[in-house]
Parts: C-alpha cells; sequence; structure tokens
C-alpha cells in the first residue's frame, strides 16, 4: 500500500511548477488530490491529466486564495465532495522584489494578503474537514525567509511571517494530531522563476556558487519532501521550518 492511499489532499496554486509537483508526488503515493488554480485553468486541466495517466486521482478548482469568499468556496466544494480533508498544502504565493524607494501600499497588501493572511483562512477553513485522526497542513515557505535578500523585504517579510505562523499554529493544533510544518524551498527552476529572469544571469550564479550540492533545485526536489511531511514518516515532525536549498545557507 502507497504511504497516502485513502487521503485527500488539497494543493493551492498547484497549476505548475513546485504546487504541481507537490499535487503529482502526492497522488503517486496514492492521495486523491484537489489541484486549485487562481487563472491557469488550462494548467491544472495539465496537472490533473498527468495524474490520471499515472493512475492517480485528481480534479481541479478555481480559486483565488486571496479572496477569502473564494477560499469559503472551495473548502465547500471538498467537503461536498469527500466529507474530509487529510493533507493541506497552502503552496499559493505571489513575488516581488525592487528597491524600498519603490514599495507601495498595493504592492505590501497583495504579496501579504495571499502569502500570509490567504494562507491563515486556508487552514481555517480546513480545520472542520479534518478528523479525529488529525493531519498534516505544509506551508511553502521559502529560505528567503531567512536568508533575506536585498530588494526583498516585503516578500521575504511574507515568508518570515510563514515560519512564526507555521510554529504558533503547530503548538495550538497539535493537541488535534494536526501537525504543521514549513517546507521551505531555495531557489528552484520553474515557470515562474525563469520568466523573472532568476534562473540566468548573477542571481543564478549567486545561488550556484553558494549551494554546496552545486545546482538549484528542481520542482521534484520539492514534491519528494513534500510526501514525507504528508505521510506518518514525518509523524514526530511538527512545528519545523525544513529548508529545501541543496545546502545553501546564505
Amino acid at each position: 500500500m502507497s504511504k497516502l492511499t485513502g487521503k485527500i489532499a488539497l494543493v493551492t496554486g498547484a497549476s505548475k511548477g513546485i504546487g504541481a509537483s507537490i499535487a503529482k508526488h502526492l497522488a503517486a503515493e496514492g492521495a486523491t488530490v484537489v489541484v486549485n488554480y487562481a487563472t491557469s485553468q488550462s494548467g491544472a486541466d495539465k496537472t490533473v491529466a498527468e495524474i490520471a495517466a499515472a493512475g492517480g486521482a485528481a480534479f481541479a478548482i478555481q480559486g483565488d486564495f486571496s479572496k477569502p469568499e473564494d477560499i469559503s468556496r472551495v473548502f465547500a466544494a471538498i467537503e461536498e465532495k469527500y466529507q474530509k480533508l487529510d493533507i493541506l498544502v497552502n503552496n499559493a504565493g505571489v513575488y516581488g522584489f525592487g528597491p524600498l524607494e519603490q514599495i507601495t501600499p498595493e504592492d505590501f497588501q497583495r504579496q501579504f494578503g495571499l502569502n500570509v493572511l490567504g494562507l491563515l483562512l486556508s487552514t481555517q477553513a480546513a480545520l472542520p474537514l479534518f478528523g479525529s485522526a488529525g493531519g498534516s497542513v505544509i506551508n511553502i515557505g521559502s529560505a528567503v525567509g531567512k536568508m533575506s535578500p536585498a530588494y526583498g523585504s516585503i516578500y521575504s517579510g511574507t515568508k518570515g511571517a510563514v515560519d512564526s505562523i507555521t510554529v504558533s499554529l503547530s503548538k495550538e493544533l497539535g493537541a488535534r494530531k494536526i501537525r504543521v510544518n514549513a517546507l521551505n524551498p531555495g531557489l528552484v527552476e520553474t515557470e515562474g522563476t525563469t520568466t523573472a529572469g532568476f534562473t540566468d544571469g548573477e542571481f543564478h550564479d549567486f545561488a550556484l556558487n553558494t549551494t554546496p550540492l552545486g545546482r538549484i533545485g528542481a520542482p521534484e526536489d520539492i514534491g519528494r519532501v513534500a510526501v514525507f511531511l504528508a505521510s506518518d514518516d514525518s509523524y514526530w515532525v511538527n512545528g519545523q521550518q525544513i529548508i529545501v536549498s541543496g545546502g545553501q545557507t546564505m
């Protein structure tokens, strides 16, 4: 029997990149995966199709997790279809980099509204669906929560908040057998990081030269760790921030 057989998992922001990889890895271990997307239905449908082609089960559902009403709608659909949830992966997020002089209230609200408030409201909405056996909440943070780069004050601030929230919720929800951990990637080559120019040039070279394992990350590197945190293999792991960055520490 696979590690996650019979489990229901929601992965937010799973139409591409890290989220899609996590969804596919959870499904490969037997979980039925709810593939959430905000705007890219084609990407979500592709993730679902790849899961199905590999023998797994998944369905896609639209919902912008910066909007409380969308969060409520997504969880209502999960409750109607499955009556439970075992694994919540809070992956949906946005980022932006720039000098202090260019920061606006809109920048702050956009990043904190999804990366922090969206994560909190998502976890809140999931609580009634976790049964007596508990479950696993995996917050996708970032290595920049601790290794804060220049020009990333808002984004690093959101991911530092995710680390703190993770610890707080792990203490609050542990008695209900709900484990809460943060999975914090370093630089990962995805559609988003490639478009933003992070996978070549000076930024890429710095990441590569400071990573002891000698390469930047791939989405599957994150998906495999997510399976560990979702499964009973990590039952005694709670309230941790696990940096998955090939050993990069600066």
